[in-house]
């Protein structure tokens, strides 16, 4: 097997494991089937993650960093506002649409932290990552589009990581893209009001 840089490697295991809960549960994801899905040993992945609680923050941030990316991507600045937030908003929609099962194995990590001894933080840990990327990127198109705030960047962070999640779990559990448009269009109109540029000022 070909030599491969430890971090590069912990990212291949990383990647592997969230295909392998995703498939088969949290739970029932064991390190041996993890290293299998990889292609590597079993000393492989103990060479790269002391413990299964490494693993699990590790695959908490990396599902965080593929929306983050695409609604990063997406969220530069537009001739209004409005049509910024509304290109981010929409990016996450369709990172949802084209992979709930990422999106489904976040629940269901948060629920395995909570409930397994020792995990724990790491359920504390995964909603303090989400309101650090939402931070960026407000922090990011502030700076960008030379924005005010109406409310603090971290409370504005928290209440958009509140909102995206109680809206993705709607979505996973009642399936209705339908209404989709209509709310993300009212989530738009409430987020865009809670910044004025320094034209209103």
């Amino acid at each position: 097997m070909a030599r491969m840089p430890s971090a590069e490697r912990r990212k291949q295991l990383t990647e592997a494991a969230i295909r392998a809960m995703a498939r088969d549960g949290v739970a029932r994801t064991t390190t041996r089937s993890i290293a299998a899905e990889a292609g590597v040993s079993l000393s492989v992945f103990h060479y790269c993650f002391d413990s299964k609680q490494a693993l699990v923050e590790s695959v908490i941030t990396t599902l965080t960093d593929h929306s983050v990316t695409v609604v990063k991507q997406a969220l530069r600045p537009r001739a209004t506002l409005v049509e910024t937030v509304r290109a981010g908003f929409q990016a996450y929609w369709d990172h949802v649409r084209a992979h709930p099962d990422e999106h489904m194995l976040t629940y269901e990590l948060t629920q395995y932290a909570l409930r397994e001894p020792g995990f724990e933080h790491l359920a504390r840990r995964q909603y303090e990552v989400y309101g650090d990327a939402y931070a960026e990127l407000i922090g990011g198109l502030r700076d960008r589009m030379d924005l005010q705030l109406r409310v603090p960047v971290p409370a504005l962070a928290r209440y958009l990581a509140a909102m995206t999640d109680g809206l993705t779990l709607n979505y996973l559990v009642l399936g209705d893209e339908s209404s989709w448009t209509d709310i993300v269009d009212t989530v738009t109109a409430h987020v865009a009001g809670l910044v004025q540029d320094d034209a209103e000022g």
